[in-house]
């Protein structure tokens, strides 16, 4: 624990008891209403804007909201504001350009209920590449973003309740596990619902109550400013030196990765209708820019706040610290419960992603193409246990920074997917060959890059780059799309989307 208080008392164990039981029981809910793959994956489509909209947004924050955004902001001020910043506008974009075409195409072609399904329906591919590819692709880098919220989740639990952090990890990961392979995406999507209220409130509620105790707005200002006045300078660094190009366009780029993101995108095929998806726009958008503001605003305020100064990796922990400060020990532990919220809301979204590209895009292309739907819902339940393994193998050191594992497979998610989506969407000389190539390029880009560290350059940035080059120069050497291809397309352009 390097010195750091545990938070646990009878009181932070109840709320903890609590919060749990409630998840526990959502999914053996779901479980007795999931009856097919259609069930299992997208909630049959018959979601409305509320459920989506705080889902989508619970499942995309995760812990790094919690916990890596105000440690990064803890370490560097409002420099962390341009991580923000990237993210908002990356949602946006989203929300307005690739969600409602995305719920009508994934349906009109042949009701897609995976990203690979799409792809593989979007251009009629007779081979089963466009589904085989993408899907390594999503295992590969979900394994990676898996083991950074297991990191999450055993500080949470080292922190609250003093458990070695071995220990920590693996009771934090079991009840992710267990409500995600028994439920299905109809469980997911409502415990999103719920942890994406208690993320809202707890992120809001922690830096106002801590400027309130330092005595207001200007004595929490004038207390950041003692300890490093640097602090309300975006355009410096941790260390004191000020930003480059580079390092600024890194940041921004964060926002490139939304396109891309399997555990996102689904969010946007499972609504009831592609109209409701306006009013899921709006309440996303409020959600998102209050609590990233919040977020590095915990960072900032945490640094005069806290007494005890958090170096290295346990910056991370801040959020957690400071809840212990201000709130008695139960409301304590229901907010601390937000950050196991924020945790287990990404994770079930991401292992029930990765085992689906499993079972429908791996197991049943390659090894059994006649299995039945009972069966494949046991081969997602049955590899979401192996998947969780070996992301929390992954995440078994605990000075891992969780944000710089985010970024590695938020890069590897944006940059092979991103261009593919958006040319399937918006380009209709976008073509098989072209879009398996930016997927490829994207992929193996990020890949190659953060091994190298070329520049100081963020990995998505050459990664998105080089595969919308691929898209292009690929599509353009192929043969043009059939009308078979472009019919579907002119449907959806046509459509009131």
């Amino acid at each position: 624990m390097g010195g750091y208080p545990v938070l646990q008392t009878t009181s932070v164990t109840l709320a903890f008891i609590l919060y749990l039981s409630v998840m526990m029981f959502i999914g053996v809910y779901f479980y007795r209403r999931t009856q097919n793959m259609s069930d299992y994956i997208l909630g049959s489509r018959k979601l409305g804007a509320w459920v989506i909209s705080m889902s989508a947004e619970a499942s995309d924050m995760s812990g790094w909201m919690l916990m890596g955004l105000p440690g990064y902001a803890y370490l560097a001020g409002l420099n962390a504001g341009w991580i923000a910043l990237g993210l908002g506008l990356g949602t946006l974009a989203n929300w307005t350009l690739v969600a409602q075409r995305l719920r009508k195409y994934t349906e009109l072609a042949d009701n897609s209920l995976t990203l690979p399904d799409f792809l593989q329906n979007r251009y009629h591919a007779k081979s089963n590449l466009l589904r085989i590819v993408p899907a390594v692709f999503i295992l590969i880098f979900f394994i990676i973003y898996t083991s950074s919220s297991f990191v999450a989740s055993g500080k949470l639990f080292e922190t609250v309740f003093g458990l070695p952090y071995i220990w920590a990890l693996v009771l934090g990961g079991s009840v992710v596990i267990f409500y995600t392979s028994v439920g299905g995406f109809l469980a997911v999507v409502w415990t999103d619902f719920i942890q994406g209220i208690m993320m809202f409130c707890a992120i809001f509620l922690v830096p106002v109550m801590a400027a309130y105790a330092l005595g207001g707005v200007d004595a929490a200002e004038a207390a950041i400013a003692a300890v490093n006045p640097a602090f309300f300078s975006p355009l410096t660094k941790p260390d004191g030196s000020a930003m480059t190009l580079v390092e600024l366009v890194s940041l921004l780029a964060w926002g490139l990765g939304y396109f891309g993101q399997p555990h996102i995108l689904v969010r946007f095929m499972a609504i009831r209708t592609s109209g409701a998806l306006r009013h899921a726009t709006r309440i996303a958008m409020t959600w998102v820019v209050v609590s990233l503001c919040a977020a590095v605003l915990v960072g900032v305020v945490g640094r005069p706040f806290l007494a005890q100064e958090l170096t290295g990796a346990n910056a991370e922990r801040v959020f957690l610290l400071m809840t212990h400060e201000l709130f008695s020990p139960f409301f304590a532990g229901l907010i601390l419960s937000a950050v196991l919220a924020a945790i287990m809301s990404t994770v079930s979204s991401q292992l029930l992603v990765a085992s689906s590209a499993f079972a429908q895009d791996l197991y049943r292309t390659m090894l059994r193409k006649d299995a039945g739907e009972n069966e494949l819902i046991w081969v997602n339940r049955l590899s979401t246990f192996v998947i969780a393994a070996i992301a929390m193998a992954l995440a078994l050191n605990p000075d891992s920074f969780i944000l710089d594992i985010v970024a590695y497979a938020w890069a590897g998610f944006g940059a092979a997917f991103g261009p593919a989506i958006l040319a399937s969407l918006f380009w209709r000389r976008a073509t098989r060959n072209g879009v398996l190539a930016g997927i490829v390029v994207g992929g193996l880009t990020v890949l190659i890059w953060k091994q190298l560290a070329l520049f100081g350059l963020y990995e998505i940035v050459p990664g998105f780059f080089f595969s919308c080059l691929a898209i292009y120069v690929v599509s353009r050497l192929d043969a043009p799309p059939s009308e078979e291809i472009t019919a579907v397309f002119d449907e959806v352009e046509k459509s009131e989307i």
